[in-house]
C-alpha cells in the first residue's frame, strides 16, 4: 500500500514538472531612480484574453517572480506607496523566461506604456537556442495539406529530411498524416522530441509525433535547437513544444473547407480520359469562448479529410512469347525449379553465397519450353 502511494506521488510530481515546459515565467527587480529596491511594490498580471489575474510582492532585495503563466498577452501593473504607478503590456511566448527590471519614479503620477510593436526581449535567464512560430504565422502562412510541422521548417537550421519519420517507406513504418522527418541542426530526424501543452506527444518507437494537430487548434509552438533547459531533453536534438488554443472571454470560431480537384489538371502521356480523377476536401470548424460566469473557458476543433484519387502506374508484363513459355528473347538464363540439388563443391567453412552456393539448379536445355500442366 505504501509503495503504491509512493509511486503515485512520484508520478504526479513528474507530471507536474513536465507540464511546466510550455508555461512562461516573468521575473526581475523593482528599483527606484537611485537603484535601491522598492520593497513595498506589488505587481499584478492580468490576461487580456481571459481576464485571469496573478499578483505578487517583491522581496527584501526588490526581486519578484511570477511563474506558471500561459502564453499570451498580459497587462502588467506595478504599484508602490509614494511612487507612480507603472503599466505595461507584455507578450509571453511558449516556455519563455522573461526578465523585466523596472524603475519607479517618485510621485503619484500615473505612467502608461502602450507597446504597439513588441520589442525583442533579451534572454538572460537561460541559454536555450530556438525560435517561436507565433500565432500570426500559424494563422496566415499557407500550408500545403495543412501539416503544422511544415512551419517548423521556417526556423533557421531546420530542413526536411528522410527515413521512417517521412511516412513513405515500408508499410510497417508508415503513419499516414504523421510525417515528422525534420532534421534540426544537421541531426537525424529520429532525434527530435514533441510536446503538446507540456505533455509528451512522441511515439516511443520511431520518435514521430503521435497526433498531428490542426493549425486552427494551435496557438503557437517553439522549436528549440540547442542548450535547452532541464525540463526538456526527451531526445538529443530538436524540442518541438506546441501550445493549443484556449477559449477567451469572447466567443470566436472558424469554419473552412479547402478544395483541390483535377478540373484544370493536364493528363500525363500514359493517362486516358477519366483516369486522372482527384477530389480532395479538407474541411473543419472550431469554436471557443467562456462558460457561465466567465471563470471557465472552452475550445473545440474538428478537422476532416476526404480524398478520392486515381493513380496510373507502369508495370512490366510478360510478352506473348514469354507467356507461352518461349524465353529466347528474354536475355537471361531460365532455370528448371524442379532440378534443385546440393552443390558437391560447397565449402561449409565459408559463407554461402553466389560464389559458394549450397544449392544448384540446372538450366533448361533450351530457352524454349512449355510450362508443365
Amino acid at each position: 500500500m505504501r509503495l503504491g502511494v509512493l509511486t503515485l506521488l512520484v508520478f504526479l510530481a513528474c507530471a507536474s514538472l513536465s507540464a511546466q515546459s510550455n508555461l512562461s515565467t516573468v521575473s526581475g527587480t523593482v528599483e527606484d531612480e537611485q537603484g535601491g529596491p522598492v520593497t513595498a511594490a506589488t505587481l499584478s498580471l492580468k490576461s487580456t484574453a481571459t481576464g485571469e489575474s496573478r499578483s505578487t510582492t517583491v522581496n527584501a532585495a526588490g526581486f519578484f517572480e511570477i511563474a506558471g503563466l500561459k502564453p499570451g498577452e498580459y497587462q502588467l501593473e506595478v504599484r508602490a506607496s509614494g511612487f507612480a504607478t507603472v503599466q505595461r503590456t507584455i507578450q509571453l511566448e511558449v516556455g519563455q523566461q522573461m526578465r523585466l527590471d523596472l524603475t519607479l519614479s517618485v510621485g503619484e503620477r500615473r505612467e502608461t506604456v502602450d507597446i504597439v510593436e513588441r520589442a525583442e526581449v533579451l534572454k538572460t535567464s537561460d541559454a536555450s537556442l530556438g525560435e517561436v512560430v507565433e500565432t500570426k504565422s500559424v494563422e496566415e502562412l499557407p500550408l500545403n495539406g495543412r501539416m503544422l510541422l511544415d512551419l517548423a521548417l521556417t526556423v533557421p537550421g531546420a530542413h526536411h529530411s528522410h527515413g521512417a519519420q517521412a511516412g513513405d517507406m515500408n508499410p510497417l513504418y508508415w503513419r499516414p498524416g504523421q510525417a515528422s522527418a525534420i532534421s534540426i541542426s544537421g541531426s537525424r530526424p529520429n532525434a527530435n522530441y514533441f510536446l503538446v501543452d507540456g505533455v509528451t506527444n512522441t511515439d516511443p518507437t520511431f520518435n514521430t509525433q503521435n497526433i498531428s494537430l490542426s493549425p486552427d487548434m494551435v496557438q503557437e509552438f517553439k522549436v528549440q535547437t540547442g542548450s535547452y533547459a532541464a525540463e526538456l531533453g526527451g531526445a538529443g536534438c530538436g524540442q518541438i513544444n506546441i501550445v493549443t488554443r484556449t477559449g477567451t472571454s469572447q466567443f470566436h470560431g472558424t469554419m473552412y473547407e479547402f478544395l483541390r480537384n483535377n478540373v484544370m489538371d493536364a493528363r500525363t502521356f500514359n493517362e486516358m480520359s477519366g483516369d486522372n480523377r482527384l477530389q480532395r476536401n479538407n474541411y473543419g470548424a472550431s469554436l471557443g469562448g467562456p462558460l457561465v460566469g466567465k471563470k471557465t473557458f472552452f475550445f473545440a476543433n474538428f478537422e476532416g479529410l476526404r480524398l478520392i484519387q486515381s493513380m496510373t502506374m507502369t508495370d512490366t508484363v510478360p510478352s506473348m512469347e514469354e507467356a507461352g513459355g518461349d524465353f529466347t528473347a528474354s536475355g537471361t538464363t531460365v532455370y528448371d525449379p524442379a532440378s534443385a540439388h546440393p552443390n558437391p563443391n560447397f565449402d561449409p567453412s565459408k559463407p554461402a553465397g553466389p560464389k559458394n552456393p549450397q544449392i544448384l539448379r540446372d538450366p533448361f536445355q533450351t530457352t524454349s519450353f512449355r510450362r508443365r500442366a
